[in-house]
C-alpha cells in the first residue's frame, strides 16, 4: 500500500495549452501513456490556461506561444507571478530570438520546439517539474543573443579557471542534460553535479542555468 502511495505522490500533473485541437489532443494522448505524468486539463487559449492553473494548480503547463485571447508569453507571465509553484514549459513552432527571450523573461522554465519527440517532451516535463531549466538544442544557440551582452567577448576556457570536471558538466548542460542525466553520464552523484554547477556559476559570473548555457555556446561547447 505504501508503494502505491509513493507512486501516486510522484505523478506530475500537467495542463496542455494549445489552440490547435489536433495538437492538444495528440499531446494529451501521448502523455497519458506515461505512468508518472497525468494531464489534468486542456486549454485552447492563454486565458483558459491561466484559469485552469488557478483552479487545478498543476505541476507543469505545456504552453504554446501563439494563441488567441491571451498569448503564451502573457499567460506565462501571469502564471509565474500568481502561481510560482507551477512550471511553464513552452512547446512551440517558433525558435526566433524574440519568442525565446519573451518566454524566458515571462518566467518559462523550459523551451522546446514542436520538432521534439515524445521522449524529449517527457524528459523536459520531468526536468522543469523538478526545478531545472531545459532547452531544445537549437534554442541553445539563440540564448547567446537573447541572454548575453552583445559586447562581451568570451575568454578562452583556460582563462576561466574551470576544472576538467566543471568543463564536462558545463558541456552537458549546453547539450540540454538535466542534473540527473549529467550525474549518470559522468558517474557521479547529483549532489556533486550541483556543487560543480555552483562553482562554475561563480567562475563564469552568472546567476542561473540559461546564462551559463549562453557562455557554453560562446565557447563552442555545444
Amino acid at each position: 500500500m505504501d508503494s502505491a502511495n509513493d507512486v501516486a505522490a510522484q505523478v506530475i500533473t500537467v495542463v496542455v495549452a494549445d489552440d490547435q485541437t489536433i495538437v492538444r489532443e495528440g499531446l494529451t494522448t501521448v502523455l497519458s501513456l506515461l505512468p508518472d505524468i497525468e494531464v489534468v486539463g486542456e486549454a485552447c487559449d492563454g486565458a483558459e490556461a491561466v484559469e485552469l492553473v488557478h483552479r487545478l494548480a498543476p505541476d507543469v503547463v505545456l504552453m504554446d506561444l501563439r494563441m488567441p485571447i491571451l498569448d503564451g508569453v502573457a499567460a506565462t507571465a501571469a502564471i509565474s507571478a500568481d502561481h510560482p509553484g507551477t512550471a511553464v514549459l513552452v512547446l512551440t513552432t517558433y525558435a526566433d530570438d524574440e519568442s525565446i527571450a519573451g518566454a524566458l523573461r515571462a518566467g518559462a522554465r523550459g523551451y522546446l520546439t514542436k520538432d521534439a519527440g515524445r521522449r524529449e517532451i517527457a524528459t523536459a516535463i520531468r526536468s522543469v517539474a523538478g526545478g531545472q531549466a531545459t532547452f531544445a538544442a537549437e534554442v541553445g544557440q539563440r540564448l547567446v543573443a537573447a541572454l548575453s551582452p552583445p559586447d562581451v567577448v568570451a575568454p578562452a576556457v583556460a582563462e576561466l579557471g574551470l576544472s576538467a570536471r566543471e568543463l564536462d558538466v558545463l558541456t552537458l548542460m549546453a547539450k540540454g542534460r538535466n542534473n540527473s542525466e549529467i550525474a549518470e553520464e559522468l558517474f557521479i552523484g547529483v549532489s556533486t553535479v550541483k556543487s560543480h554547477i555552483n562553482s562554475l556559476f561563480a567562475k563564469l559570473h552568472v546567476r542561473d542555468r540559461p546564462q551559463a548555457i549562453a557562455h557554453a555556446h560562446r565557447l563552442g561547447l555545444s
